[in-house]
């Protein structure tokens, strides 16, 4: 078997942050707390959980009461995320059918 030059859990990341950032556009509006950006994701070995980095541009709040703000968030992200890896899922997986 190749070994791919990456770790599944940075590739899972790398999806998370992209689809974060979609999120973010599309269905939670978070300019009330200043530009955010989504700089990383960092995935558990089990892909059970993973921790998120953003920057902030031109911050509303100072950095405690942003990263409260953002923790009270993480609930609204679930709710999207969850679908949208599952679709991605299946992306990978009719890919990978074509492929073979």
């Amino acid at each position: 078997m190749q070994e791919l030059p990456y770790k599944r859990t940075d590739r899972v990341g790398q999806q998370i942050r992209e689809i974060l950032g979609q999120i973010a556009l599309k269905h939670i509006d978070l300019s009330h707390l200043g530009f955010i950006t989504f700089t990383g994701v960092n995935v558990s070995p089990d892909l059970r959980s993973a921790k998120v980095f953003y920057s902030v541009l031109d911050p509303k709040y100072p950095k405690d009461e942003l990263q409260a703000a953002m923790n009270k968030l993480r609930k609204a992200f679930r709710k999207y995320i969850g679908p949208e890896l599952k679709r991605s899922e299946e992306h990978t997986s009719e890919l990978q059918s074509h492929l073979n």
